[in-house]
């Protein structure tokens, strides 16, 4: 159980605080960048809080941060008051 909400934890892998820049390039025709922040990471992806509202599940985001680069795929977001977090899967390194 996580102590914020009292839900049971889903997450299957062990969670690591970071910080720093992530800076993504959706993937496809019109390549749009945008920044974010680095949360926490895992051993087969990451969590990053960034202003780009219009990311979908499933999209595909180029990524590069002081621990990592390489391309994953949108697991989830939370739309916050001014900002969104999404949980990324890396795909590929």
């Amino acid at each position: 159980m996580t102590k914020q909400n009292c839900l049971p934890e889903k997450r299957g892998e062990d969670r690591k605080q970071a910080r720093g820049d992530v800076q993504f390039v959706l993937e496809g025709p019109g390549a749009i960048a945008f920044e974010g922040s680095l949360l926490d990471t895992s051993n087969s992806g990451f969590r990053a809080s960034h202003s780009h509202a219009a990311l979908s599940t499933g999209q595909r985001v180029h990524f590069h941060h002081s621990l990592g680069a390489g391309l994953a795929v949108v697991m989830w977001n939370r739309i916050l008051s001014r900002h969104v977090e999404s949980g990324f899967l890396i795909v590929k390194e």
